[in-house]
């Protein structure tokens, strides 16, 4: 579960006042607004990477409000993947794992699974240089979750793919889900998407955040 309780955030000429939001466990949850409305500023709060004024944010039955991000066991998907010159995609997907010390046979099989899993088993030793841009996506997903967190948050993750690149990560995206019942929370300005994907619909707009209908 995913608990926005009356946040307030204040970021130069950006607020957002007494703003509530629920995601039950377990669902895939899209949160639409026009640009600027202030959508990656409430997702970031939620990963604890901006202060809030007031309120609360829960995650599942713990209160996080005060945690470092983390401490809040988010796994978490920028709009540009923020991947990692450096490194190749084996590492991408190693690196949450290691800063954890996890068992090196456990980093290779929670790799081996994961890359299954995002059909990138042939890019594990390839640079993300020259990756298309729905390879980079997958690789930044699997970065995220490869530390099994409970909540997922995802920042306008297809909006620089084509429509096929974008109805393949419906399709991967969905089987996610499935697999791993990760609690998400999905920023977008598509409808597309919400047709796709969502279980349930949130809309910023002026300041307030509202629950819209599913489509259909």
């Amino acid at each position: 579960m995913i608990h926005i309780d009356h946040v307030t955030i204040r970021a130069g000429d950006f607020h957002l006042e007494n703003a509530s939001l629920s995601v039950p466990t377990g669902s895939y949850a899209v949160l639409m607004g026009r640009t600027g409305s202030g959508k990656t500023s409430l997702l970031e709060t939620v990963a604890g990477l901006k202060p809030i004024v007031s309120g609360r944010i829960f995650l599942g039955d713990r209160d996080v409000t005060a945690c470092t991000p983390a401490e809040r066991h988010i796994g978490y998907v920028p709009q540009d993947g923020a991947l990692f010159g450096h490194m190749n995609v084996r590492e991408h997907l190693a690196f949450a794992l290691k800063i954890r010390k996890a068992a090196p046979s456990h980093i290779a099989q929670r790799i081996e699974h994961l890359a299954g899993m995002l059909e990138i088993e042939p890019l594990l030793s390839r640079s993300i240089h020259g990756l298309s841009g729905g390879e980079k996506q997958r690789v930044a997903l699997g970065r995220a979750l490869s530390f099994y967190p409970k909540i997922l948050l995802l920042d306008e993750p297809l909006s620089a793919l084509d429509e096929p690149t974008r109805r393949q990560m419906h399709t991967l995206l969905n089987h996610v889900k499935e697999e791993t019942g990760v609690t998400t929370l999905h920023v977008t300005h598509q409808m597309f998407d919400v047709e796709h994907l969502a279980d349930c619909i949130f809309r910023l707009d002026d300041g307030k955040i509202v629950r819209d209908a599913l489509p259909g």
